[in-house]
């Protein structure tokens, strides 16, 4: 009977806070080396580099035929990378979109997926093979530039990371998340990549606004805009973190007549079409942007949506500046350098780090590269000796072989071979023989053993590595140039201007209305422009009347003014309807309950308005400095203690002189000027009391005089235009108005 080890044997004692943080960091650790963040030397993260190892021990270079898609991800799954084939097959679609990598490493056929988020047919579909930039990427893995490892089981082998020329990580970018770190990383122009490491070369010293006369920013599979400004690209790059605006390319399309429309081009990057084309058509059904009638899909190959605008007369900028802000026809694309350095380290680099790294492991490569065809120089050199002794001693060397039971041993010691070189002569041909000539011989070796040479003094001297780098990457740059078809850049770079105010017209379609204010605080909006028998036959609630009716458009901003001084903002478009009562006014702005309602009026940017206190002070504010979006309001007078606004009073074009009279009827006219223009205050004494306050004030234009209208129902008005009794500096007492002025010193319908 055998003893065996019972399970709780093996339970060991540990908290659970210190187990479960070891077993999180191990997990950490393995997201963020393992799967989610690419390295600095291939831009590759492991599952891509096992795909593309997979594809070429398949044979599927750019010149053979393609493999169904399945039969790779087999391999994969199998031999290296033992996760799900749904997100392998994933991984290796991405590798193939052209709208997703800049210089894709995958060469689909069939199904791949398109730019409006369709996904690929199944893998069993479709077929693929590698293309020239993945050979380009994995170019030198025979010649013992990189180190290999096991795979998982231990049955294969597995390049730790590849050797090739190609810039892969800024060429393609890389996004990922993993734990408590990402990267963002967008796709960039080959050719500028290799301009800027050829620079770097020759001057290592070289700063981000150098380095940024090549690199000039992203350039993006889709095409688009690049709007950011110089500075903030130089410092994205410089940080390794922030990021870039791009913007959909479009054009104007004249129909004749005068009749245009707008037509998109390129979309920007990672934005499906789809997706794209219902945001904007949610516009249109919402009235959110009326200016923008349709919107039609005419793509086939290339993109071409078209937007048609309400009307021949609207802004086309204004038109597309206004989607920009409203749709991902312009979006944020991230950049953050996260990347495993050459020793597995996550870090965030700058441009001029990334390239400083790939750089120094194409250097690695270079000279492991020379250091490997050197040892296969010796060992041809060596071959090619011992051939030579053969040629020359042709007949000795036969005779030994057809006598000698062990030709080995003796064909070693008598011409002073090496076993390699013995065991080379015993395997050749017969019919070789014939072919050993001896010229030929020494010509290969004369040859091979200046290459050795040339390869010593390049591993000898860094400034031979450098010239040679330059020259590997010039070849290189020929093939991604701005002259082909796949090197030139497709992503444009025109800095945007200053935002620009979108007016309401363009959000709101613009329709008359009347703003009715009851007399306790009940708003509603009447489409329209009513009469004052419109209005009168309205309903309201019991023992309520109407208190303010205004004429604007949908468009417009509403004021509204407590005697507390407070100012609130309201959108005409937002308010209710004029069929019921309307709503409480205090449902869209958070107006105080002991607060009174002062004014009601339509606010005109530019336009002024006389503000005034019962105690007789006052200033001009402009309309535009006391807008507030928010429900809070913006406080615009100050009032004393126990004070409250009793004036706000629009200042109409070409007035020129204030009027005021108080509580004691007595008037004082002085200029408009005298008043001070501000935004928020208490403002100046407008006139002096020594009982009361004030009652009414108002601005007027002096040389037409002052007019009010008589009492009863006649509607005659009566123009006082000799104002010179009472014209006094601000702040004076005044003195009694003319006679038939209103007995409640109130102005009524002055002009």
């Amino acid at each position: 009977m055998t003893d065996t080890a019972e399970p709780s044997d093996n339970i060991q004692d540990t908290p659970f806070d210190s187990a479960l943080s070891d077993r999180y960091l191990v997990y950490a650790l393995s997201t963020i080396t393992a799967r989610s963040l690419p390295d600095v030397r291939d831009g590759l993260k492991p599952v891509h580099r096992r795909l593309l190892w997979a594809m070429r021990l398949l044979k599927l270079d750019p010149a053979s035929g393609y493999k169904k898609c399945a039969r790779v991800v087999g391999d994969v799954i199998g031999k290296y990378h033992p996760h799900g084939d749904q997100s392998v097959y994933d991984a290796m679609v991405r590798l193939a979109q052209t709208f997703s990598l800049r210089y894709p490493l995958v060469d689909g056929q069939g199904n791949f997926g398109n730019v409006d988020g369709d996904n690929a047919a199944a893998m069993r579909y479709t077929e693929a093979r590698l293309t020239i930039a993945a050979g380009d990427l994995m170019a030198g893995l025979d010649e013992g530039t990189v180190d290999y490892r096991p795979t998982y089981n231990g049955e294969e082998e597995e390049p730790e990371i590849f050797p090739g020329l190609f810039p892969n990580l800024l060429a393609n970018g890389a996004s990922g998340i993993a734990v408590g770190m990402a990267t963002s990383i967008p796709p960039h122009n080959v050719a500028e990549l290799i301009d800027a490491a050829m620079l770097l070369i020759d001057q290592p010293e070289t700063d981000i606004p150098t380095l940024m006369q090549y690199v000039r920013g992203p350039d993006f599979p889709t095409g688009g805009i690049l709007v950011d400004s110089p500075a903030s690209i130089a410092e994205a790059y410089a940080t390794g973190r922030g990021g870039f605006r791009i913007r959909a390319r479009w054009s104007v399309e004249d129909q004749g007549r005068g009749v245009w429309n707008a037509v998109i081009t390129e979309i920007p990057y990672q934005v499906p079409k789809s997706k794209l084309i219902e945001e904007i058509a949610a516009l249109i059904n919402d009235k959110k942007l009326p200016i923008l009638a349709d919107i039609r899909d005419e793509s086939d190959a290339e993109i071409r949506i078209v937007l048609e605008p309400r009307s021949r007369t609207v802004d086309a900028d204004m038109l597309m500046e206004s989607l920009f802000r409203l749709t991902d026809l312009e979006v944020r694309i991230p950049l953050n350098l996260n990347v495993l350095d050459d020793t597995r380290t996550p870090g965030v680099m700058s441009l001029k780090e990334v390239l400083v790294a790939w750089l120094k492991h194409q250097f690695e490569v270079l000279i492991r590269r020379s250091k490997h065809r050197l040892a296969k120089i010796a060992d041809r050199i060596e071959l090619l000796d011992g051939y030579l002794i053969t040629y020359l001693n042709l007949d000795r060397v036969i005779e030994i072989i057809r006598t000698e039971d062990e030709p080995k041993p003796v064909l070693i010691a008598e011409f002073s071979l090496t076993d390699r070189q013995a065991e080379a002569i015993l395997d050749m041909r017969l019919r070789r023989l014939r072919k050993l000539e001896e010229m030929e011989i020494r010509k290969e070796r004369a040859t091979l053993d200046a290459e050795g040479k040339g390869l010593e003094a390049l591993i000898e001297s860094p400034a031979r590595q450098r010239t040679r780098m330059k020259k590997d990457l010039a070849a290189l740059r020929e093939r991604y140039g701005p002259e082909t078809p796949l090197g030139a850049r497709r992503t444009t770079l025109a800095e945007a201007g200053p935002a620009r105010e979108i007016p309401l017209e363009a959000m709101i379609e613009r329709e008359p209305i009347t703003v009715i204010l009851s007399q306790r605080g009940w708003i509603r909006a009447m489409k329209g422009h009513a009469d004052a028998a419109q209005i009168a036959a309205l309903k309201f609630k019991e023992g309520d009347g109407p208190s303010y009716a205004l004429h604007g458009q949908t468009t417009d901003r509403v004021l509204l003014a407590t005697d507390q001084g407070r100012f609130y903002t309201l959108a005409a478009d937002k308010l209710p309807g004029g069929r019921g009562f309307g709503e409480p006014v205090r449902l869209f702005a958070d107006i105080d309950s002991d607060a009174r309602i002062a004014a009601l009026l339509i606010a005109k940017p530019g336009a002024e308005l006389l503000l005034a206190s019962a105690d007789g002070r006052g200033f001009v504010v402009d309309m535009g400095e006391i807008t507030a979006e928010t429900r809070k309001g913006r406080q615009v007078v100050n009032l004393r203690e126990g004070g409250r606004l009793k004036i706000v009073h629009p200042v109409s074009e070409g007035d020129d002189y204030v009027a005021t009279i108080g509580d004691n009827r007595k008037l004082v006219i002085f200029p408009l000027n005298e008043l001070p223009r501000m935004a928020r205050g208490q403002g100046v004494q407008l006139q002096r009391y020594k009982d009361g306050g004030l009652s009414d004030a108002l601005t007027f234009r002096f040389d037409a005089g002052l007019s009010w209208t008589m009492g009863g129902d006649s509607g005659r008005t009566r123009t006082e235009s000799d104002l010179s009794p009472w014209r006094a500096a601000r702040g004076a007492a005044g003195r009694l108005p003319p006679v038939g002025f209103p007995r409640d010193n109130r102005f009524r319908n002055l002009s």
